[in-house]
């Protein structure tokens, strides 16, 4: 049994300045499928390949299974970012691979649609989900990666108080291909 669990799906949503996160509901699907369509070129170079079906009804129920079965089992923590000022769609965030024990740790991986990119939306998110992560989750240390020419991430992670730690070759294979990654990290008791 995993230490400092959340016991179900029911996640209470987490407000940020401009926008909240809340778990992915199956009322989700147009809109979220609708922005990851119009989204797509925009996307494409900073994530794994989409499957054929990623976009349909039924790859969406399983990918919520999935959510659920990770919060359950307190692997991973999935939401939709939502515009506080009317509600719309902007985005995601993940807290992945969580290791409790002597780690109390996990990975932070997000996505912004293009027509809300460079807007504060991420920023917003990730100021929200941080105290989440050290607070409630009691995390110790979150990490994130991102290429080294994605320079809106690089400000992103450096914005909200994630510090670059290492160099990983072929990290992760992102758009088809394995690629090199900068290292990052943020602790719980680094100032904000």
């Amino acid at each position: 049994m995993a230490l400092f669990r959340i016991a179900d799906e029911s996640l209470p949503a987490i407000s940020g300045a401009s926008v909240t996160l809340r778990v992915p509901q199956s009322g989700d699907y147009t809109e979220w499928a609708a922005l990851r369509e119009i989204s797509r070129a925009f996307l494409v170079p900073w994530e794994p390949v989409w499957p054929a079906d990623d976009l349909t009804r039924g790859a969406f129920r399983r990918r919520l299974r999935r959510y659920v079965e990770d919060l359950r089992a307190d692997l991973a923590y999935s939401f939709l970012i939502f515009r506080n000022s009317d509600g719309v769609m902007v985005g995601g965030v993940t807290l992945a691979n969580i290791r409790r024990g002597v780690a109390q740790a996990g990975s932070v991986g997000y996505w912004v649609g293009a027509p809300f990119a460079r807007q504060g939306y991420m920023t917003a998110a990730m100021r929200a989900l941080i105290p989440f992560c050290f607070g409630t989750l009691r995390l110790h240390r979150l990490e994130a990666a991102c290429i080294p020419t994605n320079a809106a991430s690089i400000a992103l992670l450096e914005k909200t108080g994630f510090q670059r730690e290492g160099y990983a070759r072929s990290y992760l294979c992102i758009n088809g291909k394995w690629q090199d990654h900068l290292l990052y990290a943020r602790l719980k008791d680094d100032p904000d």
